[in-house]
């Protein structure tokens, strides 16, 4: 078993930190804020998917290093982290949504919904300091 890479890991929070930052500071006060503004669209989108790209680089590396684990997708690797108790279970499974959303985001396999952008804003401002203090805490 390989150790665990603690600088990757702590890169890759302090990354997900300053963009968490970015996202609450440039948060819409309102859904048809958000829909009037192109440019704090593109803003949120790009945020969220490097946020959840980078939450995923760490699942994925904890997962392999210490488990000997490598999902065959990323909604995997959350659900893998409660299981482990890594992260916990109820959480994981709520950020196991947002795989979907990063795919969307990175690959447009959809067209991408601007009111599942916008309340993904929310979720990720709550969720991801949780995920970040779990995965910190058990370090």
């Amino acid at each position: 078993m390989s150790p665990l890479d603690l600088q990757l890991i702590n890169r890759k929070a302090k990354l997900i930190e300053d963009d968490l930052k970015l996202l609450a500071e440039d948060k819409p006060k309102s859904y048809s804020e958000y829909l009037k503004n192109i440019r704090v669209q593109l803003k949120v989108e790009r945020l969220l998917e490097r946020i959840i790209g980078r939450v995923i680089d760490i699942n994925y590396h904890i997962l392999s290093e210490e488990y000997q684990i490598v999902p065959s997708e990323y909604h995997e690797s959350f659900i893998l982290l409660g299981k482990k108790g890594v992260i916990p279970k109820k959480l994981s499974e709520k950020l196991a949504k947002s795989a979907g959303l990063r795919n969307i985001l990175a690959h447009e396999y959809d067209e991408i919904n601007p009111k599942q952008v916008y309340q993904s804003i929310n979720i990720t401002l709550t969720q991801v300091p949780e995920y970040l203090k779990a995965i910190l805490d058990k370090l």
